[in-house]
């Protein structure tokens, strides 16, 4: 008796656990599918938001480079979105700046993507009967990096900032190399630094830095600031000269409509320009005992027929000794700009500035093809100066603290980087 029993208790159990397991098939089926179906859902939520992400970076990317082209930026924003894909895109993505929802709606700095899909999975699909949007979606944006006064436009790798000797650089401002060097900014030697940020698109190695200072290595490259301003038109020959000896004194007068041209500038004495624009097509020269005036004047170093002549456009050397007091135009194209050298300019050449405490310059130094040397600018007085040039090379001391007037038509210019702030 005992062991019938035991062989239907046996027999029930094996029934009802066949009975429960048929009843249970569906659902383990179910969630077998759904698990299937979720790390599908997963991977593919993710790959997108991976392009998304990435499309949004590039695209405020080129925003930062080429302001307002609004077709460029959706345009490298695509080709990011195409190169980090992974998944089929049935629905062409959205590419907005300034972005249309969410905080950052209407920022003009901001770009926009949004992604969507419609996916099919297998037991998804048979429930609702056809795909599942997927979407995704990212914001980044253009922010500010710092305000510099320095600027070296240098894109190869070489230093764009050698700072080296006893230099000694006390900037109000930051510093900015666009070289993509190593050793893009370097405090070498008996050096001493003080200016922050100092940024570059390379690499920043230590040096002789203030304590504070920050460095910003791998960072974007900054824009030309000036890269708007005209190209030189084209000069005729001209055989007129400024040169004025040790006892000379001469006033100068210009216009900005078409300006005045001089072969060679080589003042030992005394000159005064008064406002308006001087091509320079030879060579300009500040003597040491040079005593030089010049409120509101530009001065354009080019050439005679500069686009076949990049050779011959001018250069600038001042000396040690020389009592420059110079201030940009306030107004007008050239606002700002005290020294513009022609940008189609060999690079074999430097120019060179020296001073004195008696100097005082106001205004931008724009030689965006060559390089421009400080030797021992020590004491000048430099408040409001912006030097922008391929390579800025410091060999001497330097105070610039970039206080500039409010009309003085003379400013810093800020830094950038992109943040993925949605």
């Amino acid at each position: 008796m005992s062991g019938f029993s035991l062989r239907r208790l046996r027999a029930s159990r094996q029934a009802n656990i066949t009975t429960i397991t048929a009843l249970l098939m569906p659902v383990l089926i179910g969630s077998a599918g759904l698990a299937s179906d979720t790390i599908q859902w997963t991977l593919t939520k993710r790959m997108m938001q991976r392009a998304a992400d990435s499309g949004a970076i590039a695209g405020a990317y080129q925003l930062s480079q080429t302001a307002g082209n609004i077709a460029s930026v959706r345009q490298a924003a695509q080709a990011d979105i195409t190169r980090n894909g992974g998944f089929v895109m049935t629905i062409n993505p959205v590419i907005n700046s300034p972005a249309t929802s969410g905080s950052f709606r209407d920022a003009t700095s901001a770009v926009e993507v949004t992604l969507a899909t419609d996916l099919r999975l297998p037991f998804t699909g048979l429930i609702m009967g056809g795909p599942v949007r997927i979407s995704a979606r990212a914001v980044a944006e253009v922010v500010g990096n710092g305000d510099y006064c320095v600027l070296a436009l240098e894109n190869g790798n070489t230093p764009g900032i050698p700072i080296g000797g006893s230099a000694t650089v006390n900037l109000g401002c930051g510093m900015m190399s666009n070289a993509p060097s190593t050793s893009s900014i370097t405090a070498s030697g008996a050096s001493s630094v003080t200016a922050s940020p100092v940024a570059a698109v390379g690499n920043v190695p230590p040096g002789n830095y203030a304590p504070g200072t920050i460095r910003q290595e791998y960072a974007l490259p900054l824009r030309d600031p000036y890269r708007n301003l005209p190209t030189p038109p084209n000069i005729a020959t001209s055989n007129t000269n400024i040169n004025i000896g040790p006892q000379g004194s001469t006033n100068y007068t210009s216009n900005f409509s078409t300006g005045t041209t001089y072969r060679n500038v080589d003042v030992s004495g005394q000159a005064t320009f008064g406002p308006g624009i001087y091509y320079v097509t030879g060579r300009m020269q500040f003597g040491s005992q040079s005593r030089v005036t010049a409120n509101g004047a530009v001065f354009i170093l080019t050439a005679t027929s500069a686009a076949n002549n990049t050779t011959n456009i001018a250069t600038l050397s001042m000396a040690g000794g020389a009592s420059l007091n110079m201030t940009a135009p306030g107004t007008g194209t050239y606002a700002g700009i005290l020294f513009y050298q022609d940008r189609r300019a060999s690079t074999v050449s430097a120019n060179i500035i020296n001073g004195n405490s008696s100097s005082v310059l106001q205004g931008a130094l724009y030689f965006p093809a060559q390089e421009l040397q400080f030797n021992g600018t020590s004491g000048m007085n430099t408040r409001c100066v912006q030097v922008v040039a391929r390579r800025v090379d410091w060999r001497g001391n330097a105070n610039i603290q970039n206080v500039c007037p409010a009309n003085s038509g003379a400013t810093s210019f800020s830094g950038t980087q992109i943040k993925l702030v949605a």
